[in-house]
């Protein structure tokens, strides 16, 4: 059987596949702690319909540099990917892209509340 064939054969298949609310919530907050930089343990995702897609509702603490090294550093907060607004912004588009493109299926947008701040040592001073 060729490789064509197969295809064939495997996508004329009745039946069908679902992906369940709590392996696509476990696969929000794994998106939203990589683009935030906090645990998904703390990280807390909801689903609507929002006509027909889904509509995706983060609420998490965003990682940040601690005060005092901004006060010594202050390109630290670039090292960290830029303001809190610019790095909410950011994460938006990565976490739809990862969650559409690893689920294979459709949002209508990612909303994100952050609800407080981890201090972390990370982010580079460029």
């Amino acid at each position: 059987m060729s490789v064509a064939e197969a295809v064939e054969t495997t996508t004329s298949l009745a039946g069908h596949n679902r992906i369940s609310t709590q392996a696509l919530t476990s696969l929000a907050q794994a998106a939203a702690a990589e683009a935030l930089g906090v645990p998904a343990s703390d990280i807390r995702a909801d689903w609507a319909d929002d006509d027909g897609l889904l509509a995706l509702s983060i609420v998490a603490p965003i990682s940040v540099p601690a005060l005092s090294e901004v006060l010594r550093q202050p390109q630290r907060v670039q090292g960290f990917g830029g303001s809190i607004w610019d790095r909410a912004v950011a994460a938006k588009a990565s976490i739809l892209d990862s969650v559409m493109r690893l689920s294979g299926s459709q949002l209508s947008r990612v909303d994100i509340r952050i609800s407080g701040a981890h201090v972390t040592e990370g982010g580079r001073v460029k």
